[in-house]
């Protein structure tokens, strides 16, 4: 005699179709269609969550850039400026002060271009 493997099958089943809820058609309703839909969302949501921390990076340093770039100085000098004067000050807080607070931004950057001129 064979065992069927009603009770865990429908588990599986039900487990791929309530993460498939929202989909559209056969996505939503047919098994093996919203495994492989399930599947391939999890895996561009487990890539997209690394990619989201480069863009962020990317987007802070385009911040800072341009906000330096308004007070003379280009982003390489200044990140270079921040280094040789120990100011450890990452490039998200960066990025918020020079939105935030320009003139802070704008004091941080002086700071920075005093030692260059002395």
């Amino acid at each position: 005699m064979r065992v069927k493997g009603g009770l865990q099958a429908k588990k599986r089943h039900n487990k791929y179709l309530k993460m498939a809820k929202g989909y559209r058609a056969g996505r939503r309703a047919l098994y093996r269609s919203a495994r492989e839909g399930v599947e391939r969302a999890l895996c561009f949501a487990f890539r997209d969550r690394k990619a989201r921390k480069r863009e962020m990076r990317s987007l802070w340093i385009v911040r800072i850039s341009a906000a330096a770039k308004e007070l003379g100085l280009s982003y390489s000098r200044l990140i270079d400026g921040l280094k040789k004067a120990n100011v450890d000050v990452d490039r998200k807080m960066l990025s918020e002060l020079a939105i935030r607070d320009p003139q802070g931004f704008a004091s941080l950057v002086e700071g920075v271009r005093q030692p260059a001129g002395a």
